[in-house]
């Protein structure tokens, strides 16, 4: 049977490259993503997105502020909230 897959020409073309350097056609690799697919029961990969800009700098300033021995740190959640005037 012929299925026809209509791709980026930069994507194809990476692709092949790629796929071609592990022993395998595109037409093959493709066999093997179906296959997987069907024994996962779905995408046999996670999808997912990058995470974000913000993100990677909130958890760069959170390691920072681990090592960091001047930091100021509370023995308990409601030392945390007293410090911060908040009522529980």
């Amino acid at each position: 049977m012929v299925t026809n897959i209509r791709l980026d020409k930069e994507l194809k073309a990476e692709a092949t490259e790629l796929f071609n350097d592990l022993g395998l056609t595109l037409s093959q690799a493709f066999t093997v993503f179906l296959k997987q697919a069907i024994l996962h029961h779905g995408l046999p990969f996670a999808v997912t997105r990058p995470p974000s800009k913000e993100l990677m700098e909130a958890l760069e300033e959170s390691e920072r502020i681990a090592h960091d021995p001047n930091a100021k740190t509370y023995a308990s959640f409601d030392e945390l909230l007293k410090e911060l005037d908040i009522e529980t």
